[in-house]
């Protein structure tokens, strides 16, 4: 069926509503509140509760023919919408943020690349031995759910619904529900989980926690006086309101300047492909790579040009983070009310291991590698890595205000540069976009033998590396 304009606005004016009533569920129910589930996890669950596979399919109001609370248009507009809104989301991710040399980043946050690294190599080559040793013989199950554990847990849910697309383009439309679905279970577990770690480690004198540790909610209250930083875009923020055009709107151009950039490029690129490798039936990688990691890269090209010519002053890191945060939340809600629950009935075992087997090694890297390599802080800093690799980098965040609620070890500003070499390969970056058709065309084996390989050489580079600058004393901390 065609859906009209009137139609789409009618499905994110619904959204809206439910991200309100979520709001307010959470302001009410403190467990919800403890748990730190996003508005927007808890708002695409209520949808998805009313929607034509649990109570929608007992409810039919005569607005709908009879076929569930919403009307079929409503249900076909929130299935387009991630693939949509995942661009705004990945094209504001550097805008109005400052980009440092490669070496200023490495020296603040080269510990930490290697960690996020290893966690995101090693997801896919535990995925894929899983696949090919289990889930393939045993299950039937398509080579291509190795990637899963990566796209769900690192890559979250704005990555597992961007690349649905991708997934029925390959054959493996099962495949965006289940990753839909350990991006929850990674969202939720990562938050017990490092919780229940904090709280061991301050026992354990490992970290010096104060005050507010344990309570999630406090910590991520606007209530701490604001950084020099945030005064600074404050005064932008104002500077900007003053002008003829809404800042808003300003805002909303520039991320659509680095989409259409990001689009140039990927259309470059796949011209390219169809008139080398690709031509005849040669492989297709990038015409299967959706355009938000390229999108991505077109707001870095973006935030280059406007630092190159002293624009900054024009751009607000705050605007950009409300839109694409919008554009998150809309994105989390729609994919989550679309989510299949019958696919992932059909195949309930096989997602338990994947998400057993993504738990486990972001686990071991954090108790056994972190402490390993990186010098001072290590559990500070490693705890945000472990956040970030089972849920949103929200979720690194938090556990790591959790950890040192005043900054103190420097983990915060070491996170925020770890991103730069971080985002734009794994974690929704390129690879990330890419694996699903690597696997289709050279095979599971292959990719496996080249994710292993990156696995180890990241984390061999660290320990001989930086694991020479790790205090001993600093190990048997953790040991019983």
């Amino acid at each position: 069926m065609t859906v009209t304009v009137g139609q789409i606005f009618v499905a994110l004016m619904i959204i809206g509503m439910v991200l309100l009533a979520s709001n307010a569920l959470r302001h009410w129910m403190g467990w919800i509140r403890r748990l730190y589930l996003p508005s927007s996890v808890l708002g695409g669950l209520l949808l998805l509760l009313l929607g034509p596979e649990v109570l929608g399919e007992r409810i039919g109001l005569p607005a709908t023919g009879g076929e569930g609370l919403f009307p079929e248009y409503v249900q076909e507009s929130w299935a387009a919408l991630p693939g949509l809104l995942i661009n705004v989301v990945f094209a504001a991710l550097f805008l109005g943020r400052p980009i440092p040399g490669l070496k200023t980043i490495w020296l603040r946050a080269g510990p930490q690349v290697v960690v996020g690294q290893t966690i995101a190599w090693g997801q896919y080559a535990v995925g894929l031995t899983l696949a090919l040793l289990v889930l393939t013989p045993f299950f039937g199950m398509n080579p291509m759910v190795g990637a899963l554990i990566e796209i769900g847990f690192e890559g979250g849910h704005g990555t597992a619904a961007g690349l649905s697309d991708t997934f029925s383009e390959l054959g493996f439309e099962e495949g965006a529900d289940l990753a839909l679905g350990l991006a929850t279970i990674g969202l939720v577990f990562g938050v017990l989980i490092g919780t229940v770690l904090i709280n061991v480690a301050a026992r354990r004198e490992i970290v010096s926690p104060e005050g507010k540790r344990n309570d999630p909610e406090t910590l991520m209250e606007d209530g701490d006086k604001p950084s020099t930083e945030e005064y600074t875009e404050l005064k932008k923020e104002l500077a900007l309101e003053a002008g003829p055009t809404d800042p808003l709107s300003l805002h909303v151009g520039l991320i659509g300047v680095a989409i259409a950039i990001g689009w140039v490029l990927l259309s470059g690129l796949q011209w390219i492909e169809q008139v080398t490798w690709a031509r005849g039936d040669g492989l297709e990688i990038m015409a299967h790579v959706p355009l938000f990691p390229i999108a991505m890269i077109g707001g870095v090209i973006l935030q280059l040009i406007i630092m190159r010519f002293g624009l900054e002053r024009h751009v607000s890191s705050r605007a950009t983070s409300r839109i694409a945060g919008s554009a998150l939340d809309f994105t989390i809600v729609a994919a989550m009310a679309t989510l299949s629950l019958a696919a992932i009935g059909d195949f309930l075992i096989p997602f338990l291991l994947l998400a057993a087997a993504g738990i486990g090694w972001s686990l071991f890297v954090l108790i056994v590698v972190a402490p390993r390599v990186i010098p001072e802080h290590w559990f500070e800093r490693g705890i945000g890595d472990f956040g970030q690799s089972m849920g949103v980098t929200v979720t690194g965040l938090l556990l790591m205000r959790m950890a040192d609620p005043k900054n103190r070890s420097g983990a915060l500003e070491s996170f925020g540069y770890k991103q730069l070499m971080f985002e734009p390969v794994v974690g929704g970056g390129l690879f990330t976009a890419a694996s699903l058709p690597l696997i289709a065309h050279f095979g599971a084996p292959a990719i496996l033998a080249l994710t292993t390989t990156l696995t180890l050489a990241w984390l061999a580079f660290g320990l001989i590396y930086f694991g020479r600058m790790v205090p001993e004393r600093g190990l048997g901390r953790w040991k019983p």
